[in-house]
């Protein structure tokens, strides 16, 4: 769990997942200004000891970004010998209670990662609240990447991920960005690899305390998936 100012949802995200599919929660804390490490200790003590589920908490001492925040996670869940590593953001954006999909997908052999597309149709996309305009963008850029990398998915830009360990173990993720574009890069060099990438739907959810990048932020994010494109067809050519 990447947490970033996560104190007014953790609680319910935490709530909804089901213990039967987790061994161990991770959270590490991207130097938040509200009290997210206080409310994960609280669930440490109290909710997660009543499930037998541990809960390791880690606050970054200043703030590393999107991906160098999933970085440390996934340090952190391959020193503890993780099997499948699943990426649930905590602003309760994305539904716990899918994860054991995720999880079985991996487990019993179909694929190496599997993503959580909210684009399922645009009527339930701008519905469920997401923006006009990163709806469009979603899809437009999707499209390229598709065609690029030879791929069907759904939707490239989810935060909603599975990763087996070997797959993890493969990537060298520690020289990817620290920003958004994080999950663009690991994505690209997955297809690099070969490894086999599946999806499933999952429902869209737009809210006030749920974390968002704003226009500015999405452009910035759009031009650098656009430049990941480019890398990626110019060492196909090489």
């Amino acid at each position: 769990m990447p947490a970033y100012n996560a104190e007014a949802t953790l609680q319910k995200t935490v709530a909804d997942i089901p213990f039967e599919y987790v061994d161990e929660i991770i959270l590490v804390d991207d130097a938040s200004r509200d009290k997210t490490v206080e409310q994960a200790e609280n669930l440490k003590n109290n909710f997660l000891k009543s499930k037998k589920i541990p809960l390791t908490i880690e606050k970054m001492s200043r703030n590393t970004g999107y991906g160098g925040n999933q970085k440390r996670c996934y340090d952190l869940a391959l020193a503890h010998s993780a099997d499948i590593v699943v990426m649930l953001h905590p602003d309760y954006q994305y539904d716990p209670k899918l994860i054991k999909h995720f999880v079985e997908f991996i487990r019993d052999g179909y694929f190496d990662v599997m993503l959580g597309s909210r684009i399922r149709t645009r009527r339930e996309a701008l519905e469920g609240g997401m923006p006009a305009y990163k709806y469009y963008a979603n899809r437009l850029l999707t499209f390229v990447e598709n065609i690029a990398s030879g791929q069907s998915l759904s939707e490239w830009h989810t935060g909603m991920r599975a990763y087996s360990r070997e797959v993890l173990e493969s990537l060298s993720y520690e020289k990817f960005s620290d920003d958004f574009v994080f999950d663009t890069q690991v994505l690209f060099s997955i297809v690099e690899r070969g490894y086999k990438i599946g999806d499933i739907p999952v429902p869209v959810r737009y809210f006030k305390e749920a974390s968002s990048i704003n226009f500015k932020r999405s452009v910035k994010y759009g031009l650098q998936t656009l430049l990941e494109i480019f890398k990626f067809l110019i060492n196909k050519l090489l």
